[in-house]
């Protein structure tokens, strides 16, 4: 790609430190192929996080490529409401197969946080309609990540995501995080900590079941480090939603489609939930996307209820199902299916995890944590929180290596096409910089 003259003034960047990365340390990336990134400098980097857990197919697929510009020729864009064009439909029932259970109707968007706050609105819709309107409150975790609008980071846990920004949405209440200190170093799930799902039972023993609506939970706490669920900790939730009439919601859009070994999380903890979020992978991070998997029972119930000629559900975006979006979505499920992707990154789990715990000896790692090709180790704090992560990344980066850093915390995700060499090369660079702390 060809670098026009630019002082970077006019870009205010996300979850980033602007002044730092406009004055001090640059790391703009212009090409990405494979599992490769290279920067303007001509710097090359192992992608061990996936992007942003986006891209398990390697990036620049020219399959997708190839479908989008000829989605585009075609018909570059398609009006939602009251409108629809047939890649939207096909790609929801290709999707709808991969979800566990009765998850049979898919509602899209754009983006992560979109997909959630659709799983909140549609929660009380659903609940209003049945003529159960008290169904007010929503229950969300500590430590939750479910995007950045309003609904998501109030039912998210957090603090940095939320302290500047009021009090959020009201009627919602927090359970414990699952990461417990006797769980450290855990493989898969957690051998402690099943009891922290009775916080749901003492929520709703505090407020009433019958005023909850929805519980939302990552099935792995994703952005935060892949806070792995206790042994039976889900199957609990599923037992108390069930008993109080409450819709259990799995925001999968890091977990989703294959990362945990499994198509999803709620297949590799064998937990059915009466919605799941996914975004990220649906696309293989080429185009935005995101979706929500309804189960039967939800969607019958409000599309009943509504007029045969009226609106049933008052909500959606400018581009849900773009044309664009789902031509790439349904390159990338061909991609997966004719490479057996899940199988694949089923296969890699161990080999993965094998090697990242073998950094267990660094003294500076104080607890690890991973579940398929998801993992993440905390270092030591140097300072405040975050300044030993902060430096880490530039670190890893100035070595050859693109990680995600939350905190004082190291998260990897590499993608599904990677080979053990790889592996070997990652954890190389890793050890290379993590013994120098």
């Amino acid at each position: 790609m060809r670098i026009m003259p630019n002082d970077l003034e006019a870009h205010w960047m996300p979850f980033t430190s602007n002044k730092h990365f406009k004055n001090t340390h640059t790391r703009m990336m212009t090409e990405g192929k494979g599992i490769t990134y290279k920067t303007y400098q001509g710097h090359e980097l192992i992608d061990a996080v996936s992007g942003l857990f986006c891209s398990p197919l390697g990036h620049a697929r020219p399959e997708i490529a190839e479908a989008v510009y000829a989605q585009l020729k075609e018909m570059s864009y398609c009006p939602p409401f009251q409108h629809g064009h047939p890649s939207a439909f096909e790609l929801a029932r290709r999707v709808a197969q991969l979800l566990p259970g009765n998850l049979d109707y898919i509602f899209y968007g754009s983006s992560g946080s979109e997909a959630v706050e659709t799983t909140l609105k549609i929660a009380l819709l659903y609940h209003r309609v049945k003529g159960e309107g008290q169904r007010l409150r929503l229950v969300g975790r500590e430590k939750g990540y479910h995007g950045v609008n309003f609904g998501g980071f109030s039912v998210g846990g957090m603090v940095k995501n939320r302290e500047m920004y009021g009090l959020g949405i009201p009627g919602v209440v927090h359970m414990r995080h699952t990461n417990v200190p006797e769980n450290k170093y855990a493989r898969d799930a957690g051998e402690h900590g099943v009891e922290l799902a009775e916080d749901l039972q003492r929520l709703c023993d505090t407020y009433g079941g019958d005023t909850i609506a929805a519980c939302i939970v990552e099935p792995v706490g994703g952005s935060v480090g892949a806070y792995l669920p206790p042994k039976g900790y889900l199957k609990r939730l599923r037992e108390i939603c069930d008993e109080h009439g409450i819709l259990l919601i799995f925001d999968e859009v890091i977990t989703g489609f294959g990362r945990t070994g499994n198509p999803f999380g709620a297949d590799t903890y064998d937990v059915q939930p009466d919605m799941v979020t996914m975004a990220k992978a649906l696309t293989n991070g080429a185009i935005p996307m995101s979706a929500v998997g309804v189960s039967d029972h939800i969607y019958k119930t409000i599309v009943d209820a509504a007029p045969e000629k009226g609106v049933d559900f008052f909500h959606g975006y400018t581009y849900s199902g773009h044309p664009a979006a789902c031509a790439a979505g349904l390159a990338t499920l061909d991609i997966f299916e004719k490479e057996d992707m899940f199988a694949r990154a089923k296969a890699l789990s161990n080999p993965f995890l094998d090697r990242f715990f073998d950094l267990k000896d660094l003294p500076v790692v104080t607890n690890m944590r991973g579940v398929g090709m998801l993992a993440a180790l905390d270092l030591a704090p140097d300072g405040a929180p975050g300044t030993r992560g902060y430096q880490a990344v530039q670190d890893l980066y100035e070595k050859g290596i693109l990680v995600k850093i939350t905190g004082d915390t190291v998260m990897l995700s590499p993608a599904f096409v990677c080979e053990e060499a790889d592996f070997d090369r990652m954890f190389d660079i890793l050890r290379g910089v993590l013994s120098t702390y």
